[in-house]
């Protein structure tokens, strides 16, 4: 029986007010000024994987290298992302005590509920700056941000999203954070990929399903290796052992997945997602706009000898690791928080 129309308001009305709720940060308490301050990162307490996450957790640790004391707050007692390794600091936003000079870093996930933060200095960490306003009714200007009590500044991920936010944000201080690629666990192997596709199966699934059916209907009989359900270093080692990875990145504030799939030296094709267009550079990746082209390219692709692709993703790890490392987002997050110190 098909669906009314009143039906699906009254489903979707129920779906966006369980986001509304997921998207309401904790309630923080705030003493007055004391001490050394801190900068704490607001995190969703996410069971499975998300890079946001685990890039907020790399700030924490680097802050705290540098002498900027800094923790992570998730909002259940004990929580810990137990999905890549870490030793990262981390309250429990239940029972932490702000002081009035410390920093709160809050991600745009939480958009709809900026109004609810505490009144303490804030920057908003926007990773996902296509997402800015989901869930955000028209007729309030400089909305979300406009409600932010003590709004510091905006942080973001790449060049395509401090365009975005800069135009959407106009007067609002913005620094560009660049995302890390972890070397010691994205790097290119000892052996080079195999015939194969690797790609991320939650990622434009109606696209992807055409997209396959699209190369059977050619010919390709390269073997598929979907990655999930897996710990980051297995995402790695599918990577490695492929020589070509299909990006579905849509919407993306800087697209991790490919960047990562490139230090692991593969060929990449695919969709750049927006943000993703500052390392898709087509001397050793190929970047396309729509599912005509992406099936050409992967069938152009495959049709060239096996070492070539192995070059081009070598020609990649080397230029992505070289551009989004430890020793970069350092120099970045000094020019944010150096003061502190």
């Amino acid at each position: 029986m098909a669906i009314g129309g009143w039906a699906r308001k009254a489903i979707a009305a129920r779906q966006k007010a369980a986001d509304l709720r997921w998207r309401r940060p904790p309630e923080l308490k705030v003493l007055p000024a004391q001490g050394t301050p801190a900068v704490y990162y607001l995190a969703p307490h996410l069971a499975e994987p998300a890079g946001g996450v685990k890039v907020m957790y790399r700030h924490v640790d680097l802050l705290n290298e540098m002498g900027i004391p800094a923790a992570i707050l998730h909002e259940p007692t004990g929580f810990r992302a137990a999905w890549f390794d870490n030793t990262t600091r981390i309250e429990s936003a239940e029972s932490i005590r702000l002081h009035s000079n410390d920093i709160l870093v809050i991600p745009e996930c939480y958009g709809p509920g900026l109004s609810l933060l505490p009144d303490v200095r804030t920057y908003i960490f926007n990773q996902g700056a296509y997402h800015t306003f989901d869930l955000i009714d028209l007729g309030t200007p400089g909305a979300p941000y406009s409600a932010v009590p003590q709004l510091q500044g905006i942080l973001t991920v790449s060049q395509d999203s401090q365009e975005l936010l800069e135009f959407s944000f106009p007067g609002v201080g913005l620094w560009r954070t660049r995302p890390v690629i972890d070397e010691k666990v994205f790097h290119r192997g000892p052996e080079p990929g195999r015939k194969a596709l690797a790609f991320l199966p939650e990622r434009r699934r109606e696209e992807r399903h055409q997209l396959m059916h699209m190369l059977q209907a050619r010919g390709v009989d390269w073997d598929l290796v979907p990655i999930a359900g897996v710990t980051e270093t297995g995402v790695a080692e599918l990577m490695r052992g492929s020589a070509v990875f299909l990006s579905f990145s849509e919407r993306e504030g800087f697209g991790l997945p490919p960047a990562e799939a490139m230090a692991s030296g593969c060929y990449v094709i695919g969709y750049p997602g927006g943000g993703g267009r500052e390392f898709f550079d087509p001397a050793y990746s190929a970047p396309v706009t729509d599912q005509t082209s992406f099936a050409k390219t992967v069938l152009h692709a495959l049709n060239r000898p096996l070492d070539e692709l192995i070059w081009l993703g070598a020609k990649a790890s080397e230029q992505v690791l070289g551009t989004y490392n430890v020793e970069g987002l350092r120099s970045d997050l000094a020019a944010v928080f150096g003061d502190l110190t």
